[in-house]
C-alpha cells in the first residue's frame, strides 16, 4: 500500500484495503484482549496475595464477566472459519402456504431481521419486496454489507414455524404458520462465473410500490431467468434499470455458485443446503405464542421463553449456539 502505483488501479487497490480492513478487525481486537488478559492475570496474583478482602480482589472481580464476554466473542469469530464467511450476504425471507397468516409471519420476520442488522451494524439494502395482498410481505430480499454477514446470517437458513391465536381469524383460533429463510453469500470476482445474455430471458416492468415519480413512470425494474436452470431473480430498488440489472445479475451469480456446491456436497454425502419444503417437519425453529410463549430451535435445543425479545431482533443464542455447535443440518 505504501507503493507510488498502488491507486493505479483502482479497484484492485480497493480490494487491497479491504483486505487489510479485513485483517485489521480480527487482529487488533486480538491483541487488545490479549493486553487486557495479561492484565487480568497479574491482577489475580495480587488478589491471591493480599486475599479476598483487597481492593484487587474486588477489581478482578468486576473486571471478569466483561473480560470473559470479550473472550467469547473472539472465540466465536474462530468458527467463521469457511471459504466465503467472511463474505457480504443474501437474504430472502419468503411466506410459505396460507395466505395472509404466512405473509403476516413472512413480514415479522423480516422485521425480526432488519433490527438484528440494525444493532449490529451491518449495512443492507433491500432489491425486492412485495407486499401480502391483506397484510405482512410475501417476500423481500436485502443485500447485506459487513465483517462476516454470510458467516452469521447462514445459521438462519431453513424453515421458521410460528404458532399463535390468529389476529386475522374472528373466531381467535389458533393458527400455524410458516416462512422460509434462504441466505447466500455475495460472490467476489475472482470466483468465476460466466453468464451470457444468451443464457438469460431479461424483462423489465415498472417497480412496484413507492419509490418517486422516477420509479413509477419507467421500467426500471429487471427480472432475469435463467433459462438452463430456472432461476428467477428480480431487482426493484434503484431508479436505474442498469444498476438493478447489475444487482439481480450479482445475486443471479450468487444462486448459481450455490447450486454447483450443493452439488458437491451431495456428491460427497456432506452438509446439503437444501432448507426443505416450506412446510411441517422441514422446520430449524419454532416460534410459540399460544398457548405459552417460547422460541426453539430444534437443531440446537436453545430455547427462550422471550419471544418478544427474539422478535424485536435478539438472535445471538440461537446463531452462536449453531456455530458452536459445529453448524449441523437442519431437520
Amino acid at each position: 500500500m505504501t507503493r507510488p502505483d498502488f491507486w493505479d488501479r483502482r479497484e484492485s487497490a480497493q480490494e487491497t484495503v479491504a483486505e487489510v480492513s479485513a485483517i485489521k478487525n480480527v487482529l487488533i481486537p486480538f491483541r487488545r484482549l490479549d493486553s487486557q488478559v495479561g492484565d487480568f492475570a497479574a491482577m489475580c496474583e495480587l488478589a491471591e496475595l493480599e486475599g479476598e478482602d483487597s481492593a484487587f480482589y474486588r477489581e478482578a472481580e468486576l473486571a471478569w464477566p466483561d473480560l470473559s464476554k470479550e473472550l467469547d466473542r473472539l472465540e466465536l469469530v474462530s468458527f467463521l472459519s469457511g471459504k466465503l464467511d467472511a463474505n457480504n450476504a443474501i437474504l430472502t425471507v419468503h411466506a410459505g402456504a396460507g395466505g395472509t397468516e404466512s405473509c403476516d409471519w413472512c413480514g415479522m420476520l423480516y422485521r425480526m431481521y432488519t433490527h438484528w442488522l440494525d444493532e449490529h451494524n451491518f449495512k443492507y439494502e433491500i432489491v425486492d419486496i412485495q407486499p401480502g395482498e391483506e397484510a405482512g410481505t410475501k417476500y423481500a430480499t436485502l443485500t447485506v454489507q459487513g465483517e462476516f454477514a454470510y458467516g452469521y446470517l447462514k445459521a438462519e437458513k431453513g424453515v421458521h414455524r410460528l404458532v399463535r391465536i390468529s389476529p386475522f381469524d374472528a373466531n381467535k383460533r389458533r393458527h400455524t404458520s410458516f416462512a422460509s429463510v434462504d441466505v447466500l453469500p455475495e460472490i467476489d470476482d475472482d470466483i468465476n462465473i460466466v453468464v451470457t445474455d444468451a443464457d438469460l430471458r431479461i424483462d423489465t416492468f415498472r417497480a412496484s410500490g413507492a419509490g418517486g415519480q422516477h420509479v413509477n413512470r419507467t421500467d426500471s425494474a429487471v427480472r432475469l431467468t435463467h433459462l438452463e436452470t430456472g432461476i428467477v431473480v428480480t431487482c426493484q430498488s434503484e431508479r436505474s434499470q442498469h444498476k438493478n440489472k447489475a444487482n439481480a445479475m450479482r445475486i443471479l451469480k450468487s444462486k448459481l455458485f450455490q447450486l454447483e456446491d450443493d452439488k458437491r456436497r451431495a456428491e460427497h454425502a456432506a452438509e446439503s443446503a437444501a432448507k426443505g419444503d416450506n412446510a411441517w417437519g422441514n422446520q430449524i425453529r419454532s416460534y410459540v405464542l399460544q398457548p405459552y410463549q417460547l422460541v426453539k430451535d430444534l437443531r440446537t435445543d436453545v430455547e427462550t421463553s422471550n419471544v418478544s425479545a427474539v422478535l424485536d431482533g435478539d438472535i445471538d443464542l440461537f446463531i452462536e449456539a449453531w456455530l458452536r455447535a459445529g453448524q449441523p443440518t437442519s431437520r
